[in-house]
Order: structure tokens, then sequence, then C-alpha cells
């Protein structure tokens, strides 16, 4: 992989997404008022300080993953990725520059859900606000990296779609946000932690109720950076230059 070839790529995909008002909406506003939607169902009652902090996982993860798989795709049915591939431009390098752009996006993205949950939903937090937004970014690109990853076995946008079930749903029903993981089927538990959302959510809760120290926030920052960078090399092995 080249730095420069990366970094170009990453402003390629920024001017693009600069120009689709629609897109740069989805990304940064939809998950703070997704937020906001649950907060306002839930007022008067303690449900949104419950889940709350995993909604800040949950939205951001699920926007991304659809938004980077389905741009990534697009590259592909174009002929765009075959072009940029017949040059100096390695799977690495646009992979890479994708993450890149989109985790930008992801810092934007959170910083907004982040600011409105708290600020203006009223959600309790107990830790360091910082901590809980540098682990609503990881969870970001994680959902970046996953889309990424996901795009080199689709072939149309629904069969993306398709991949929801699959990768996303699975994660949500065991990740804590219906039930304790703790207060699981010992088998589903099993499961859920080897499952990267679920350690996105114990630590935004642990974050949230001060339940934890620093550490083990870390600890489960580094398992879900260890998923992302597993997922932009998955991609990077299994990416096609274009769809047949």
């Amino acid at each position: 992989m080249n730095p420069t070839r990366t970094l170009a790529t990453t402003g390629r995909v920024l001017t693009q997404i600069r120009h689709d008002p629609r897109t740069v909406a989805l990304l940064v506003l939809v998950p703070a008022l997704l937020t906001g939607l649950v907060a306002w169902i839930f007022t008067d009652t303690t449900v949104f300080q419950t889940i709350g902090p995993a909604l800040l996982a949950l939205f951001p993860f699920i926007v991304m993953f659809l938004v980077t798989s389905i741009t990534t795709l697009r590259e592909r049915r174009t002929g765009t990725l075959e072009r940029l591939l017949s040059m100096p431009l390695g799977k690495g390098d646009f992979l890479l520059g994708y993450t890149l752009a989109f985790a930008l996006l992801a810092i934007v993205q959170s910083c907004v859900a982040v600011g409105f949950a708290v600020w203006v939903c009223g959600l309790d937090i107990a830790g360091s606000v910082w901590l809980l937004l540098a682990v609503a970014v990881a969870d970001a690109i994680l959902g970046t990296t996953l889309g990424l990853f996901v795009s080199a076995f689709a072939r149309t946008e629904f069969q993306v779609v398709q991949f929801m079930p699959v990768i996303v749903f699975p994660q949500i029903l065991l990740g804590g946000i219906f039930l304790p993981r703790d207060q699981l089927p010992d088998v589903l538990r099993a499961i859920s932690d080897w499952l990267p959302l679920s350690h996105a959510i114990d630590a935004l809760n642990a974050v949230a109720t001060d339940s934890h120290d620093a550490a083990y926030v870390g600890g489960e920052l580094l398992i879900i950076g260890a998923w992302a960078a597993g997922a932009v090399v998955l991609g990077a092995l299994t990416l096609q230059r274009r769809t047949p």
C-alpha cells in the first residue's frame, strides 16, 4: 500500500459524498434523530436511560454498514473500481482510503449523536463523555469496515440488504439491548462474546454507568479495532474488480 494513493482515494470519496447532500444527512443526522425519537417515545420513563448507550452503538453501526457497502458496490458495478485498479492503486489502498474517509464522517456522526443524546435528550453519563465518544466512533468505523467486507460478495444493492439478517440482526439480538448478556442462555452468551457489536455495547454501558475502569473500556476498544482491521484485510483479499 502507498500512503499517497490511499489519501488520494480518501479525498476522492469525501469529494463525492460532499456533493450528495442526502448521503451526508443520512450519515450525520439520522442516528441522532432516531436516538431522539426513542427518547421521545419513552418520555417520563427510565427506559431511555437504560438503552440509550446501546443506541449510540446500534444506529451508527447500521447506517455506516449500509452506506459503505452500497457505495463500494456501486464503484464495482459502474466499472470505476476496475479503472482505478488498472492504475497503480492496490486493493488495500482502495479499501483503506474508503475506511479513512468514512472514519472522518464517523467522527462527525458520533459527535452529533452523542451530543444530541446527552445534551438534548438528557442521557445521563456517569463516566467520561469523551470516552463515550471514542467508543461510539470505533463502533461506527466497525460498521464501515464490515460494510466494505460484505460489499465484496454482493452483486446488487438488494443483496447488500440481504446481508443484514446475517451480519447485523444477530448482533442486535444478542448484543444486550433487549436482555442483558449475562442473562442470555449459555450458548447464546458464548456466541455473543464473539460478536463485535456486543463489545461496543458493553463498553458504552460501562462508560455510561461508570461500572468499569478505563482499562476495561480500552480492552473492548482493542477488540473492536481488531475486528475492524480484520474486516479491511479480508475485504482486500476478496474484493473483485467489477461485478460479473
